[in-house]
């Protein structure tokens, strides 16, 4: 029978999805037919999977990890948070529904069949099964209907290893206070704990781990240390904005504006990885700097939601006077859709406002409509000349004057827009950045032609480097135990 084995956090953000595609890594390494799953998971940071339908970004990168297709399957609820209309609810790749947050606790039962499906569907022709929780278990507010941790696990009997995130304090009393608070049927199923972010001598801390197993009998499975690779990984969600550098001093400055409902802002990671650019998320309360070369305005979850608060920022006049000095700014999905005239939304799709003046950089115009666009693209750069890949989820079409200079052509299509001096560029291309060939002629409109880096390549070894360290330091035994 398949094995699974589920992670789960004492808190959120504790390193959850790094250590999942760290292990995926390890046991597709090993040679075992590894897929990752993640019943639930909150992010606008989506991706679209191999066999059609959206899915967390994290899931992306952990089908990566494990050398496997992605698929809807990975994670059959994805909940992305937009306007005052709450989240989106997507089920198995499709829009299912929205709800606000107490609305969303009473449709929960109802998603549980199709997570086990689900479940069943990636347990089918695998050795092994590495589930990520949502949260932590020890929300036992939210336990009734749960579908992300322990309502899942008791659910399906996967067993689980709880992480702790030493970095932030008090993970003895984390680990320890998690034990006390649930409930036996829960308790049961913990097989054991991990202590994730470590820094420093790790046999400082064996008086730590004597003292949570004799608290709670559980055995540690291993102290791992900082993983410093984990920087070279795509950004999973908004979480990780308030820790990324704010610079490197480099020669170009690229800025970002960090609007409330910014999606897939790991389109932003490649330029990230180029050691000559100095890549700047501005934030609330923030002025965008005046010797930005380069202003990328990214996805968005609400564009008309976001444009009410960039302009509450003042960010509008700052990409205006950006614009007037002869700076260039590209806006990707609803980037691009903000650098129009206006954006109509005559159906309410994304809440109560709907109309908006855009920023007025492009000549063309958007219009919601209920049907959303999510598919893999093989694109070329009409701009440089250069093939593309990535992928596209929007609600909406843009039209208008500059579209008639597509800066972008997506399987033989005609997308996005130009400005007629070319300063402004907006495109419904997710991954542009990622294409090497592309970031080069880019970089080089601005004097930047040394070598750039392999992006792809970069990913593909952060990940082995990861898998190496996972495999040095967690409890050999217990990995054992799980090809077993």
């Amino acid at each position: 029978m398949t094995k699974a084995i589920m992670l789960q956090g004492t808190g959120s953000d504790v390193g959850k999805t790094v250590l999942v595609a760290g292990l995926c890594r390890l046991f597709a390494n090993r040679g075992v037919r590894v897929r990752p799953f993640k019943p639930q998971n909150m992010s606008n940071n989506a991706a679209v999977a191999e066999d059609g339908g959206e899915i967390g970004r994290a899931q992306w990168l952990q089908s990566l990890a494990a050398r496997v297709p992605s698929s809807v399957h990975m994670n059959p609820v994805l909940l992305k948070p937009q306007s005052e209309t709450g989240s989106q609810i997507i089920v198995q790749g499709k829009v299912w529904g929205q709800a606000k947050g107490r609305d969303y606790q009473a449709l929960k039962p109802q998603l549980l069949g199709a997570v086990l499906q689900s479940f069943a569907t990636m347990r089918a022709g695998t050795d092994l099964v590495i589930v990520e929780g949502a949260g932590s278990p020890a929300e036992i507010n939210l336990r009734q209907g749960d579908i992300a941790n322990m309502g899942f696990a008791t659910r399906a009997n996967v067993p689980v290893v709880l992480v702790g995130d030493i970095d932030r304090g008090g993970v003895i009393a984390s680990l320890v206070g998690t034990h006390h608070i649930l409930p036996d049927e829960d308790r049961r199923m913990i097989r054991g704990y991990l202590i994730n972010k470590f820094r420093g001598d790790i046999s400082l801390f064996g008086e730590g781990v004597d003292a949570i197993g004799g608290f709670t009998g559980w055995p540690c499975h291993g102290v791992v240390p900082w993983l410093k690779a984990a920087s070279r990984l795509p950004a999973e969600d908004s979480v990780v904005l308030e820790r990324l550098a704010r610079g490197s001093d480099g020669a170009l400055k690229i800025a970002v504006p960090v609007l409330p409902r910014i999606a897939n802002f790991d389109d932003l990671d490649p330029l990230r990885a180029e050691p000559d650019v100095d890549l700047v998320f501005v934030r609330a309360g923030e002025r965008m700097p005046a010797d930005a070369g380069l202003v990328v305005l990214p996805g968005s979850k609400s564009t008309i939601g976001d444009l009410i608060d960039l302009r509450a920022q003042g960010w509008d006049q700052d990409i205006a006077a950006h614009a007037r000095r002869g700076g260039r700014v590209i806006g990707i999905c609803g980037g691009y859709q903000m650098l129009g005239q206006m954006v109509h939304d005559p159906l309410g799709i994304e809440g109560s406002v709907t109309e908006m003046p855009g920023l007025g950089l492009l000549e063309v115009e958007t219009e919601m409509a209920p049907e959303k666009t999510v598919r893999n693209s093989l694109a070329f750069s009409r701009e440089y000349n250069v093939p593309l890949s990535g992928y596209e989820i929007h609600l909406g079409e843009t039209r208008g004057a500059d579209c008639d200079r597509p800066s972008t052509m997506i399987d033989g299509r005609p997308d996005g827009a130009l400005s007629g001096d070319g300063f402004i560029m907006g495109t419904y291309l997710h991954g542009l950045f990622t294409s090497d060939a592309y970031r080069a002629k880019l970089l080089a409109s601005f004097g930047l032609t040394g070598e750039r880096v392999d992006y792809r390549a970069g990913v593909e070894a952060a990940l082995d480097e990861i898998a190496a360290e996972l495999e040095a330091v967690l409890d050999p035994a217990w990995l054992d135990s799980l090809m077993l």
